[in-house]
C-alpha cells in the first residue's frame, strides 16, 4: 500500500507541475525566486487557477496584492511579538498586554528558574515553530525546549509565503505570563478581521489547548453566525457570545486604523481581555474559504490603497 501511494505521489511530480511547484516550494527550494513569481506559482498550485494581480477580486488574492504592493516600514512592528506591544501600549493601553517575564536573543540565555511554575514561550517573528506552553515546571524537557526554540530562531518565516513584515524583524524569544479562559483549561482566541479601519467578520478558534482538533466558528460584526469555513471546521456548538464582545471589537478598530485590512486577535480571561497578535495576511491567503461567494464577498471589502507599483 505504502509503495503505491508513493508511486502515485511520485508520478503526480512528474505530470503536475502545479503539484510539483507546491511539494518542492515547502523544502524551500524556490527561496531565491523574485516574490511576485513565487507568489503566483504558489497561487495557481495552490487554487489551480491564475492569480490576478491586475484586478484582484477574492480575498486571498488581495491578500497577495498586498503584500507585494503594500509596503508600509511600521508593519514590521506591528507582526514582531516583542515591539508591538509598545504600538499596543500607546493605542489602547498597557492594561490589555499579557504579562512579560522575559526577552532573550538566545535559547540557551533562558532563565528558567526565573520563570513560573507556567509560562509560556514563543518567537517573537514566526507562528507557532518553537512554542513552548508550560503548565507544571517540573515535566520540562529542557533539552527538547532549548531544541526546538532554536529550530524556530533559525526559521525564515517571509520565506514561507513571502509575507515581507516578517523579513527584518529581530529575532528573540519572549516569555509571557500562562492564561487560560473562563473554563479554566483553554483559551478561546477571538479573531477581529478588520476591512480598512472596521470589524466586519469575527472568527472564534476553540478547543485549540485540548486533545481536540482546533475549530473555528465565524461572525459578523453583529454576532450573528455565518456560514463559513475557512481552514477549519465548525464547533459542535455555537459558542456564546462573549461578555467583552463590544470591548475587543473597539479595540481592534482602534489598532485597525489606517490600514487596508488586518485581523487582531484577542484573549478573554477572568482577569479581564487581552491583546494576543495582528496578522495582516491570514492563511497567508492560500487558505480554501468555503462557499466560495465568500472569498469574493470578502475580497470586496477590502479597498485597495492606490499605490504606485
Amino acid at each position: 500500500m505504502r509503495v503505491k501511494k508513493a508511486c502515485k505521489s511520485i508520478l503526480k511530480m512528474i505530470c503536475d507541475s502545479d503539484y510539483r511547484f507546491y511539494i518542492t516550494s515547502c523544502y524551500g527550494l524556490h527561496n531565491k525566486m523574485d516574490d511576485r513569481e513565487f507568489l503566483e506559482k504558489k497561487f495557481k498550485s495552490v487554487f489551480h487557477r491564475r492569480l490576478d494581480l491586475e484586478n484582484p477580486q477574492t480575498i486571498n488574492e488581495k491578500i497577495q496584492w498586498l503584500k507585494l504592493y503594500d509596503r508600509k516600514p511600521q508593519y514590521t512592528q506591528y507582526v514582531d511579538k516583542y515591539l508591538v506591544r509598545e504600538y499596543v501600549k500607546g493605542m489602547i493601553g498597557e492594561e490589555y498586554l499579557i504579562p512579560l517575564l522575559g526577552v532573550w536573543d538566545n535559547a540557551d540565555d533562558i532563565e528558567f528558574n526565573k520563570l513560573p511554575d507556567q509560562f509560556v514561550l514563543k518567537c517573537n517573528h514566526n507562528s507557532g515553530l518553537g512554542m513552548y506552553i508550560c503548565k507544571n515546571k517540573e515535566t520540562i524537557d529542557y533539552t527538547k525546549v532549548i531544541s526546538e526554540l532554536k529550530k524556530g530562531l533559525k526559521q525564515d518565516y517571509y520565506l514561507t509565503g513571502r509575507e515581507w513584515p516578517y523579513k527584518n524583524v529581530p529575532r528573540k524569544i519572549i516569555a509571557e505570563k500562562y492564561i487560560v479562559d473562563e473554563s479554566g483549561y483553554e483559551l478561546k482566541d477571538y479573531k477581529f478581521y478588520c476591512f480598512n479601519g472596521m470589524v466586519k467578520l469575527v472568527m472564534i478558534n476553540s478547543d485549540r489547548m485540548t486533545n481536540k482538533t482546533t475549530k473555528a466558528d465565524y461572525f459578523d460584526e453583529n454576532y450573528n453566525h455565518l456560514d463559513i469555513k475557512w481552514g477549519y471546521d465548525n464547533a459542535d456548538s455555537i459558542p456564546d457570545k462573549p461578555e467583552n464582545f463590544e470591548l475587543m471589537k473597539a479595540l481592534a478598530e482602534k489598532l485597525a486604523e489606517n490600514i487596508p485590512h488586518i485581523r487582531i486577535d484577542f484573549y478573554q480571561t477572568p482577569g479581564g481581555v487581552y491583546f494576543g497578535e495582528m496578522t495582516f495576511f491570514d492563511g497567508s491567503g492560500f487558505d480554501t474559504i468555503e462557499p466560495i461567494e465568500w472569498d469574493y464577498k470578502l475580497g470586496s471589502w477590502i479597498n485597495l490603497p492606490k499605490i504606485k507599483k
